[in-house]
């Protein structure tokens, strides 16, 4: 076996890349911050599902015990917003759209989480989590019934944004009638308002802040302390400077050795967002592409990197994971096991073997390693031509894919699941061939053209070959 490189992730805590060591040997804790579900998920939201998708399938790949633990939030403004907008329950927009969201995510082909906690379902930990701020003199109950963290009492508040609380609080403002003491102090607790949901609390009704619902959730499911928090750049500041502050001032001890988070996708020079209204949801783009084409478009951009959307780019990755998939036409099925056998020296397989751990053990430079599975794939096209047997290299090449959540589908029916074709479906295509086969038997090459010439205008793209023709759509 070929021992892999060592492993190294950028934190975003300290700014450096650094070796991973697990807290436990050989088991990895990892606490991703979810969807909130009050609306279709968009291609940033996908963006940070499919990283952290990718993150989790290398991990284990390596042989590491993940814990893979990514949340719902449940109950936060924007959801008694839309609801209130839709008049409608609350509960019923929740779970509506967890379940459409749930479809996205199977459609992107994504691992589903060990553990899936939501808010509503973790009060108990939440309202036991304020108490012990509380009793710490982390926290204050204000007059109107909210419960405020008091950041003065946490020094390094700020270090994961690389601000100071001075800085940062001569920024802000506190508004005449405001409880809080502190520009900075954020709710842990909202009191309860007519109409909105409430749960009972030892300082009243109400219900929880967004931030504390994480740490709550993150320590239930995983401990105290554990390995790596991830999320979108948007969260780094302050949901997840908020989370530590609460989190070691609750523990005293530190909260998760490795802050991850994966840059914005542009729209433009702008980041995609719902509230800037330049969003283009997931299953608009599932109406047009295949879900492995937008998992192949995201992992084209190294996961720190903005990643540049137009329906350009997501074409061009179409066009590259199909010259993958026609490399494996005609091989089985795939290979589910991370294969890290090591070829002899100057063996084309084992040097893409090697160049694709060195990309995956350098902070998930997944680029570098689509690199090295087309370096693979052109392997395959060579031996297969040169008539010496590809096997091998092509079960490499989809073993190498499934911790990128590629080439695990029939190469066939990916191909044939692409763009074009207007209205015409599978039989109908198959049946044109048929004709076009009869039409060439029979000696009517005019006829023969002006089917292929159909397809082709209809964007499928047909091959002549001596086990019969192969068509995909363009």
């Amino acid at each position: 076996m070929m021992p892999l490189p060592e492993l190294y992730i950028y934190n975003s805590l300290t700014r450096q890349k650094t070796p991973f060591e697990p807290i436990e040997a050989g088991k990895v804790g990892m606490y991703v911050c979810g969807v909130t579900v009050y609306d279709d998920a968009h291609l940033g939201h996908a963006r940070m599902l499919v990283v952290f998708d990718m993150v989790v399938r290398y991990l284990r790949a390596r042989g590491l015990e993940v814990s893979y633990v990514r949340n719902i939030t449940d109950i936060d403004d924007k959801i008694i917003r839309r609801a209130t907008e839709n008049g409608e329950d609350w509960q019923a927009l929740v779970e509506r759209y967890v379940e459409r969201v749930a479809a996205d995510e199977e459609a992107l082909g994504l691992i589903r989480p060990d553990v899936e906690p939501r808010a509503t379902q973790n009060l108990d930990a939440i309202v036991a989590m304020i108490e012990r701020l509380i009793e710490k003199k982390h926290a204050y109950a204000a007059g109107n019934g909210d419960v405020y963290y008091a950041v003065a009492t946490f020094p390094d508040y700020g270090a994961l944004a690389g601000q100071r609380p001075e800085d940062l609080r001569s920024g802000a403002r506190i508004e005449p009638d405001e409880a809080k003491r502190d520009a900075l102090d954020f709710a842990l607790w909202k009191a309860e308002k007519p109409g909105e949901p409430a749960w009972d609390a030892p300082w009243g009704r109400g219900r929880p802040g967004w931030h504390i619902e994480c740490s709550a959730m993150s320590i239930a499911n995983l401990g105290e302390h554990f390995d790596i928090h991830g999320g979108g750049l948007d969260l780094k500041f302050p949901h997840h400077q908020n989370e530590i502050a609460q989190s070691e001032g609750m523990t005293g001890e530190r909260f998760a050795n490795v802050w991850m988070h994966n840059g914005f996708v542009e729209v433009g020079e702008e980041k995609m967002a719902k509230s800037l209204g330049n969003f283009t949801t997931i299953r608009d783009l599932l109406e047009r592409w295949p879900g492995e084409t937008l998992r192949y478009f995201i992992l084209t951009s190294h996961y720190r990197s903005p990643l540049s959307y137009t329906e350009a780019r997501i074409e061009e990755a179409h066009a590259a994971l199909s010259r993958l998939y026609l490399a494996l036409r005609g091989f089985p099925a795939p290979v589910r096991a991370l294969r890290s056998e090591a070829k002899s020296k100057g063996d084309a397989g084992g040097d893409c073997v090697k160049r694709f751990h060195r990309a995956m053990s350098d902070d998930f430079n997944t680029p570098e390693a689509l690199a090295a599975l087309h370096a693979l794939a052109r392997e395959v096209n060579r031996r297969r031509e040169a008539g010496e047997g590809a096997e091998t290299p092509a079960a490499e090449l989809r073993s190498l894919a499934e911790p990128l959540g590629l080439l695990q589908t029939d190469a066939d029916e990916f191909l044939r699941r692409g763009q074009g074709a207007g209205n015409l479906t599978d039989n109908e295509i198959e049946r044109l061939i048929k004709e076009r086969r009869a039409a060439r038997f029979e000696r009517s090459f005019q006829r023969a053209d002006d089917i292929r010439n159909q397809l082709t205008e209809a964007g499928i793209v047909l091959e002549d070959t001596a086990d019969g023709t192969l068509w995909r759509r363009g």
